[in-house]
């Protein structure tokens, strides 16, 4: 089915493992679809014995044991600066009470999802919903659908759900369970005063103690120099500032010169501060830096030019213009060095220390070229592979940009063996992606931005973050008008004004599809085949009729598929003949005009066999089953829909087998079966559970 349509029998999406950002992460395959755990356990290994916090543990070993269900959830709200240890405090809780809260642990970073101060919350509820089981084409499209069917899924549950980086109560209030009996564990950097009404319990994280902070270092360096010399190690440890973020560091700095006393070390710090005006906290950060390999050390400048959080080798190789070896060489160095951490998604560098490396950047680079020459290294190698993942995953359709050549000599490409893999990268990649569309537009970059979109369609029919795809195709629109380039202004258009539609912005998404129309009647002789123009053209009209369907114009939408369907008979495109006689059927059938319905649906029922389209065979028959049902004609429907079923189940694709099982139950009324039909409702609620 086309890219336009592959989501019409219900509007939502196929199957595709919801990941995060690494840029070229490999995912384990359970039956070609996605491994979910019935007890979600959403943190990172321990790597450091956690230090003290004992009072602010006990405080809330106190809470959990005195609250009681009426009250609501728990909430626990860490505050304190950055680099305090809020995070690692909230997850020495969260593995503390685990078998307490057996349903789970739920982790969400709401900085990852923030763009301009706002956080997409229906995308952040969707990946919980995941881990809950419920699979992705199930989600619904709103922050309030994705909400309540969040509270289904969380009443009586007993789970911990661990916030990090909230700024307001207001965007908490939606990872709130349904359950009394839940434990919600926030991280901010302030007070959240918006959160009347519930049981909340503020749990101020200030610097830790001075001999904590010494056994912190201990627990890091393991080094008997701490031993031999306490007034050192407590020097150190003071000028740290009790910053867990600044301990690590120096804890690594210090077990790279094991040969050099601690007092030595210390002296050359302080020598450093004073004579620079600086902070004993940067003069660490410094002397880490300074200790690094060439190319980590630029490793380390470039980091803050990855247009998102978390990235593994290769990205970062496209960033040092290197070979993939060299990148993780550089990496493992910054993360022993304690200026990176380690996490199931990829590096990821703190706050912090990103200050940190943009100052160290500006030094060596202060008209900012090789920062920029970097941003646009990453950026078009993202480019490249998410083209690559469209055509693996997709197959060719119609896309404009042509592929851009490998970024250098050494940087590899992600291996996309099959299919599934390309989706999954997709997915797995997708904070990246739509970082570099904003990067691309921002510098000026208006082919990369649209080109950039081109593949984010395939992604969105799969997992429709809506607030970032909105947002990346509004600057792809605008980014393809900048560059004059016609085609890419239609289809940026049409492609922004589905997302819009679905998300009931109805007259935003005709505004773009009617300034599609008109810039597709002038592409004569800006493509280099006509009959790629006419193609086009066809689909603009598609999208036309498409939202008509939405917004209830039937016999508009036929017109504009009758339209459609004759421009691809007239250039031969037999494909776009039966997607349009398709859609002339299912609009017939939602009118009540169910004997044209059957016409249109038997011929492109028909045409899909012919054609050899699996996809399209399932579910024009499934449609006609429907259809033949209406005309009494039930045993003809049964066979076309247990047909679908097989499809269905053989495409893994949950959507079309519920819709199909609940087709079957009804046909299995029809003949008096109501044990039948129970059945196969059984097995539909199965399915949209995610079991």
């Amino acid at each position: 089915m086309s890219e336009e349509t592959r989501n019409s029998m219900d509007g939502r999406a196929e199957t595709v493992v919801q990941a995060r950002s690494i840029g070229e992460v490999h995912f384990h395959q359970h039956g070609g679809g996605p491994e979910r755990s019935a007890t979600p356990f959403q943190l990172p290994p321990v790597t450091v014995r956690f230090e003290n916090r004992k009072v602010e543990q006990e405080r809330v070993v106190r809470a959990v044991a005195e609250h009681t269900e009426d009250a609501g959830p728990l909430i626990v709200a860490l505050t304190g600066i950055g680099g305090i240890g809020k995070t690692a405090l909230g997850y020495q809780l969260a593995r503390r009470f685990a078998d307490r809260f057996p349903d789970g642990v739920l982790h969400v970073d709401l900085d990852d999802l923030r763009r301009e101060g706002v956080v997409d919350v229906a995308d952040a509820v969707g990946g919980m919903l995941t881990a809950l089981g419920i699979p992705p084409e199930w989600l619904e499209h709103s922050a309030a659908g994705r909400s309540k069917q969040y509270w289904s899924q969380t009443r009586d549950k007993r789970l911990i759900v661990l916030v990090d980086n909230a700024r307001f109560g207001s965007e908490v209030r939606a990872f709130l369970p349904a359950s009394g009996r839940s434990l919600v564990i926030l991280a901010s950097q302030s007070p959240l005063h918006d959160l009347d009404g519930t049981a909340a319990v503020e749990v101020a994280v200030g610097p830790l103690s001075l001999d904590d902070a010494v056994r912190l270092l201990g627990n890091i360096v393991e080094d008997p120099r701490l031993q031999a010399e306490p007034d050192a190690a407590a020097e150190l440890a003071r000028g740290c500032g009790g910053l867990p973020a600044a301990l690590q560091v120096a804890g690594q700095w210090v077990r790279k010169y094991r040969r050099r006393s601690l007092s030595r070390l210390v002296e050359e710090l302080t020598a450093e501060l004073h004579g620079k005006g600086i902070p004993m906290v940067e003069a660490v950060w410094d002397a880490a830096y300074e200790g690094l390999a060439p190319d980590a050390a630029r490793l380390y400048r470039l980091l803050p030019q990855h247009p998102a959080p978390a990235l593994g080798a290769l990205p970062a190789a496209a960033l040092l213009d290197s070979a993939p070896d060299r990148a993780a060489d550089a990496l493992e160095e910054l993360e022993a060095a304690g200026l990176l951490e380690y996490r199931p998604d990829g590096y990821r560098m703190h706050d912090l220390l990103r200050g940190h490396a943009e100052r160290r950047a500006r030094q060596t680079d202060p008209d900012g070229r090789a920062r920029m020459a970097a941003r646009l290294s990453v950026a078009r190698w993202y480019r490249r592979q998410a083209a690559r993942a469209d055509i693996a995953a997709a197959g060719r359709r119609m896309t404009f940009a042509p592929l851009v050549d490998p970024i250098g000599p050494e940087v590899a490409d992600v291996d996309f063996p099959d299919e599934a893999e390309a989706y999954r990268w997709l997915e797995s990649a997708r904070l990246a992606l739509f970082g570099c569309v904003r990067t691309a537009a921002e510098d000026g970059h208006h082919e990369d931005a649209w080109a950039l979109c081109e593949p984010l369609w395939t992604h969105f029919l799969d997992h429709p973050h809506y607030v970032d795809v909105i947002d990346a195709f509004r600057l792809g629109a605008a980014a393809a008008d900048r560059g004059e380039f016609l085609p890419a202004m239609v289809r940026m258009r049409c492609q922004l004004a589905r997302p819009l539609w679905e998300q009931g912005l109805h007259e935003e998404a005709a505004r773009h599809i009617g300034q599609a129309l008109q810039a597709s009647r002038m592409l004569g002789g800006t493509l280099p085949d006509r009959a790629q123009e006419r193609k086009l053209q066809a689909s603009v009209v598609e999208f036309s009729g498409l939202l008509k369907s939405a917004t209830g114009d039937l016999s508009g939408a036929s017109a504009d598929f009758e339209a459609s369907r004759t421009v691809h008979a007239e250039i031969g495109n037999d494909y776009g003949v039966l997607l349009q006689t398709y859609l002339l059927g299912r609009t017939a059938l939602t009118s009540g005009d169910v004997e044209s319905a059957v016409r249109l649906l038997e011929q492109s029922h028909r045409m899909a066999r012919d054609q050899g389209r699996g996809r399209m065979t399932s579910r024009s028959g499934f449609e006609l089953g429907r259809a033949l049902r209406l005309l009494g004609r039930a045993q003809e429907a049964e066979v076309l829909v247990r047909a679908a079923l097989d499809g269905a189940r053989a495409r893994r694709s949950g959507t079309d087998e519920v819709r199909v099982l609940e087709e079957l139950a009804v046909l299995a009324e029809g003949r008096g079966d109501t044990t039948e039909a129970e059945q196969h409702r059984a097995a539909a609620r199965q399915v949209r559970d995610g079991h």
